[in-house]
């Protein structure tokens, strides 16, 4: 497996084409809400490939000075549980650690809770729904990891 950062349209293309399996079909979120105003030419994706096939990927964007929002995060079905979401995640706060940031926070949908505990975060807020889908706040503070 390779992970890779960027925003080549070949790279953006596996990324939208891995969420619309994941968020529209699978979950039945609609084309507007998945897809929205944050995806554009310049945005950078961190995708997972096995080869010519993405199976997982990320988004994040600024929310303050401080503070990063993973988001757009998802793992193809039939790879999840291998440690691909664990790592795609370790890259992003990795990198965003390294940009200066030093907090994260993210929307977790109610079945990823354990998954984001498991990667340190802690949930901030009650129950809420986002897309249909009922979630929770969740944060984690960004520390620099010695290998």
């Amino acid at each position: 497996m390779k992970i890779h950062f960027g925003n080549e349209r070949w790279h953006q293309a596996a990324s939208l084409a891995l969420r619309y399996e994941v968020f529209v079909l699978e979950q039945g979120i609609s084309l507007q809400a998945e897809f929205d105003s944050l995806d554009t030419a310049e945005r950078c994706y961190f995708t997972a490939y096995e080869q010519q096939l993405a199976l997982g990927t990320i988004r994040y964007q600024q929310l303050d000075k401080h503070t990063i929002q993973p988001d757009r995060f998802c793992v193809k079905k039939e790879y999840r549980g291998k440690g691909i979401g664990t790592s795609l995640l370790q890259q992003l706060e990795s990198k965003a650690f390294t940009q200066g940031y030093r907090c994260s926070v993210l929307s977790a949908e109610k079945t990823a809770i354990t998954f984001y505990e498991a990667c340190g975060y802690t949930v901030i807020s009650d129950y809420y729904l986002e897309d249909g889908i009922l979630c929770v706040k969740m944060q984690k503070k960004l520390e620099l990891k010695l290998k």
